[in-house]
């Protein structure tokens, strides 16, 4: 299995990459790396984190979607109702926009420092934006 480090501030995770059950979205994520951006907390998802991606083109639809991930979950939004954006789910969410209930597609799914994920939402939650960097850790 594939797996991804996603460096939050000082904080650092491991994914599993969802190859069977999202295999375009995580191809497409894939030719982004090394991906950097800010993360934000979220305004209507609830114990979520989230990068804004505008009007960017995932060239995607939807595949292994849901509105309600679990915590570690980290999801695409392709874009269509809302802008598109990557929801990292630290705790409790329900994925929602100003546009309503949205649905991501679950492409990665954190398997190390899940003892930290409450405690990196509630960094960007008090101390705003958080530098998030995804880099590829191979076949693990």
């Amino acid at each position: 299995m594939r797996h991804l480090a996603i460096d939050v501030g000082s904080f650092r995770f491991v994914a599993r990459l969802e190859e069977a059950a999202a295999p375009k979205t995580c191809a497409a994520f894939l030719d982004l790396l090394p991906f950097s951006n800010q993360v934000i907390h979220s305004r209507w998802s609830g114990e979520a984190v989230w990068v804004p991606l505008g009007e960017f083109d995932t060239g995607l639809g939807f595949e292994n979607h849901t509105s309600h991930p679990s915590r570690g979950d980290i999801l695409l939004y392709p874009g269509g109702f809302s802008e598109t954006e990557i929801l990292f789910a630290y705790g409790s969410s329900c994925f929602a926009s100003k546009m309503g209930q949205l649905a991501g597609n679950h492409f990665l799914t954190v398997v190390e420092g899940m003892d930290q994920l409450y405690e990196m939402g509630r960094t960007v939650l008090w101390k705003g934006a958080q530098w998030i960097r995804f880099t590829d850790l191979g076949e693990r």
